[in-house]
């Protein structure tokens, strides 16, 4: 099954384009050079044409190659806001965590997480568990996996609820001092300050000073347009 949909891949590929991104990347995988665009067109396609128990299997096989692309795709792939019966999707998509060791990736799949998130929000209690892990891809993942609950303007007090649920799990991120990490924090703070700043402010008038200095000042970086 994954031949014909690799050779797709395959097709695009840059060499000149796959050096570059091998050297910006840092991950010790294989780099083709396919641009995004060519990747999202191809997985348009993909859902189009497959049920879910093909795209999930299509997807294991992808991120199985460990080419950087083949692994952008099987999360493209999933990143889809209706995928109905979607447990196998969610299995999946946990199952990568343990491989996640660069931001590129760990950010396509941790794209597929937010839709799953929100088609279920118990789910937030396996993230929950992602926080407490020795791997800090894996809790970087339970920052870049919420950060829908940053964006509404007008949330349920349930998602008032899950919002400051996810604001204890970055306080208790603040004394990691990896860089990841702190930008993690500064990422959903920065996010959340777009449509909440009474909590953004709270956080940093709490935690600011015991962050890294540019984690703070990102965070921080729409509060001052805000109150100009």
């Amino acid at each position: 099954m994954l031949t014909p949909f690799l050779d797709q891949i395959k097709a695009h590929a840059d060499p000149e384009r796959a050096g570059q991104m091998a050297s910006y990347h840092k991950a010790d995988r294989v780099c083709l050079g396919v641009a995004n665009p060519a990747l999202n067109d191809l997985t348009k396609a993909w859902r189009q044409e497959l049920d879910v128990n093909k795209r999930v299997a299509l997807a294991h096989a992808l991120w199985q190659t460990d080419i950087h692309e083949g692994r952008l795709a099987a999360a493209k792939l999933l990143t889809q806001a209706r995928i109905r019966p979607d447990d196998q999707v969610w299995d999946l998509l946990q199952s990568w965590l343990p491989d996640f060791d660069a931001w590129a990736v760990a950010d396509h799949a941790c794209m597929a997480m937010q839709k799953r998130l929100m088609a279920n929000p118990d789910r937030l209690n396996a993230i929950e568990k992602w926080t407490q892990s020795d791997h800090m891809w894996t809790r970087r993942a339970a920052l870049v996996a919420t950060l829908p609950w940053t964006k509404q303007n007008h949330p349920k007090p349930e998602d008032l609820q899950r919002r400051d649920r996810i604001l204890g799990w970055a306080a208790g991120y603040v004394p990691d001092r990896d860089w990841f990490i702190q930008k993690s924090i500064a990422w959903w703070l920065r996010e959340l300050s777009k449509h909440d700043p009474e909590r953004v402010i709270a956080f940093l008038d709490k935690h600011g000073d015991d962050m890294k200095p540019f984690a703070r000042r990102e965070a921080a970086k729409y509060l001052k347009s805000q109150s100009a």
